[in-house]
């Protein structure tokens, strides 16, 4: 396959790509439909001179038309947008051209298949076919030049890309044939490469076309491939650059030629890793290509993403105090900055750097001249645009906080809820020029917005991290003083005995019992607030011994709880003092139900699914649906008075629940109530057969 082939082939696909994109962005306007005509003129083209250059199968008067048809399709559609385009002037009468452009062309395929048939001899030797599309291409480049001078100056970005690559293909065409008529053949080394010229065009009349609306052809370029694509075309060029000055040192330099060779290769190599990891080079493109390429500066959806995805993204291992500057600097190639946040005074501190930006200034005052500059005019502050333009900002000069460091650039305001300066955020000095305009400013402006509720976010959440911790502690002191409650009831009952059964060494023993259960429980309670890890931890607890400690504490108030074990081997894992305290408020609560001369019944037995069952059964007055589902296990609703706090129920549940089990009741009133505990087994325990 020969270099011609590649060439023509190159072409072909280029603008086969954009002959297809261009069908699948219509929207009907006719001017869309004559640049279709013309990509797909061109691709036929293209694809043709391709076949023929590999195999040989098109004949003289084919080519000649082929050539002619490319450029006519071309002049048609310049023709058609210059009848219908909003020019400041028009010079040319346009039925003249275009009745022009048909005969020149049309005469021409005419005169080449009446004058040559069908044979095979040299393409193009005929000096009245040269002339002719030698005209053609002059009338190509004045319809271009009339076109581009006469638009409107607002509209002339939208079409010189397309005036541009066709002056180029024009003036290209011209030097072709008009070097064949003056030497009566065609050069073959332009000739060849005419396909690759075309397929380097192509990507401009692309950028045309997604620039002008009015042409319903509505393209999405992408900014990234776009970058990508100027890149990779950049360091090709200069690839073969290299390979041009390493080839003639090689050659023109004798004995040292080749050691010349491989150290400027070497040096080409560093100089091509230091343009290609340079930010600011990337940077430098990336604004020329958005600034040159497309109708805004921002890609807004890519933008909005990549803030989101800055802003959200923890495991970057950055703080998001530094993920704001970095989220807000990349919107204007700023590499470095600091962020200041607002106390409850007013004043701003200093919460976080990126980058190193070289300022050092831990607070600002809320009465600094700039600070309420900023909050009345609510803009974002170019230090640049305010050493050389001070009538903007009203006289109002760099503070002398920031006198000191040179490469301070950008003051942004953080806004938050009804307007309330939240933060402040400098960016300093950019990689390469952005222009300062209303676009940026927006953008900055909503990404400093969306920056604040992400910051007031973060701090909402640490606000609510540590209530939750007062909160536990809280219900923790409430549980604590819960079960102090009902010793301090306990050791009165002693004392208050104590007068009328001193003597009595029975009662003295069970007295002595009664307060080392105390100090027992007491030194328990005081090991759960110090948060110790004997206070939680679990292990295995036979339930059958839990409970009859429980019951024998239990019998010192009337009625005394009659207790039935069906199973006394049951083990769960649990913590000790807690599952007592748990059975313990149920029992209590049953015996202040049933009254002094009611009845309270406890069982114990197995169940299926590895779990021990409870039942706490007394016959006081009940509960009705509505008290159960609303009032039974809510904290701190009592129906006892100021002598009870309402969290013994709520406690018993929330401790079987973290075991893993459930606390259930059945209740009517007038009837009685009975609670069952559902408590999972140990492991050794899980495959015991139950009754």
């Amino acid at each position: 396959m020969n270099i011609g082939t590649l060439s023509y082939l190159a072409g072909f696909i280029a603008s086969f790509l954009l002959t297809i994109l261009l069908l699948i962005s219509w929207r009907g306007h006719p001017r869309g439909r004559w640049l279709i005509a013309a990509c797909g003129m061109m691709t036929v083209w293209a694809g043709s001179i391709a076949l023929d250059e590999a195999y040989g199968v098109l004949s003289t008067p084919t080519i000649a038309t082929l050539e002619i048809l490319h450029t006519y399709a071309w002049l048609v559609f310049f023709n058609k947008l210059l009848h219908r385009g909003g020019h400041s002037r028009v010079v040319y009468n346009t039925r003249i051209i275009r009745a022009g452009i048909h005969l020149l062309a049309w005469g021409l395929i005419a005169y080449v298949w009446g004058a040559t048939g069908t044979g095979s001899e040299q393409v193009f030797q005929s000096p009245v076919q040269l002339s002719g599309l030698v005209g053609l291409q002059v009338v190509g480049l004045v319809i271009i030049e009339h076109y581009y001078r006469n638009a409107r100056l607002d509209q002339r970005w939208r079409i010189k890309f397309l005036c541009f690559a066709l002056g180029v293909l024009f003036v290209y065409d011209f030097y072709i044939y008009s070097d064949a008529l003056l030497f009566h053949t065609v050069r073959e080394d332009f000739w060849a490469a005419r396909g690759m010229v075309v397929a380097m065009l192509t990507p401009f009349i692309a950028v045309a076309a997604a620039r002008n609306p009015d042409w319903s052809v509505d393209i999405f370029v992408s900014r990234q491939v776009v970058f990508h694509s100027a890149a990779l075309l950049g360091t090709g060029m200069y690839l073969i650059l290299v390979g041009f000055g390493g080839y003639y040192i090689e050659y023109y330099g004798g004995e040292w030629g080749r050691v010349g060779q491989i150290v400027f290769l070497v040096a080409a190599a560093l100089a091509l890793m230091v343009v290609v990891f340079s930010g600011q080079m990337r940077a430098r493109l990336k604004v020329f290509l958005n600034k040159h390429f497309f109708n805004y500066l921002y890609d807004y959806r890519q933008e909005w993403l990549r803030l989101i995805t800055t802003l959200s993204e923890g495991r970057t291992g950055l703080s998001l105090g530094e993920r704001v500057i970095l989220a807000l600097g990349q919107i204007v190639e700023s590499p470095s900055g600091v962020l200041w946040l607002r106390e409850s005074g007013g004043r701003l501190v200093h919460r976080a750097s990126y980058g190193d930006p070289e300022v050092d200034v831990p607070v600002i005052s809320a009465d600094e001249p700039i600070i309420r500059f900023i909050r009345e005019r609510e803009w974002v502050v170019n230090l640049e645009e305010m050493a050389s333009h001070q009538e903007l900002y009203e006289g109002l000069s760099i503070p002398d906080w920031l006198e000191p460091y040179r490469h301070a650039w950008l003051l942004l305001p953080l806004w938050g809820k009804e307007q309330s300066l939240d933060g402040l955020v400098l960016l300093t000095e950019p990689r390469t020029d952005i222009a300062w305009n209303w676009e940026v400013i927006d953008m900055l402006k909503t990404a400093g917005r969306m920056a604040a509720g992400y910051l007031a976010l973060e701090e909402a959440a640490g606000e609510l991290a540590e209530a939750r911790q007062f909160e536990g502690f809280n219900r923790l002191s409430a549980f604590v003083i819960h079960d102090l409650k009902n010793l301090v009831a306990q050791l009165t009952l002693v004392v208050r005995n104590a007068e009328k059964h001193q003597d009595n060494p029975e009662f003295m023993r069970d007295a002595i019992t009664t307060v080392d259960h105390a100090v027992d429980k007491m030194n328990g309670l005081m090991s759960q607030l110090r948060n110790s890890s004997s206070a939680v931890a679990a292990e295995p607890v036979n339930l059958g011994v839990v409970l009859r400690e429980v019951i024998a504490l239990r019998k010192k108030q009337p009625p005394a709880p009659e207790l039935a074990i069906c199973n006394a081997s049951l083990v769960v894992k649990a913590n000790r003092d807690r599952l007592a305290s748990a059975l313990e408020h149920i029992i209590h609560n049953a015996q202040d139900a049933a009254g002094k001369s009611g009845r309270v019944r406890v069982s114990m037995h197995g169940a299926s699914r590895g779990a021990a069952i409870v039942e706490v059964e007394d016959n006081g007055c009940g509960m009705d649906d509505e008290f159960i589902r609303t009032r039974l296990f809510r904290p701190f609703d009592t129906t006892k008075g100021l002598t009870g706090m309402g969290i013994g129920a709520y406690e018993s549940r929330e401790y079987i629940r973290s075991m893993g089990g459930d606390l259930t009741v059945r209740s009517e009133p007038g009837k009685g109530s009975v609670f069952f505990f559902r408590i999972p087994l140990a492991e050794e325990e899980s495959g015991i057969s139950m009754d």
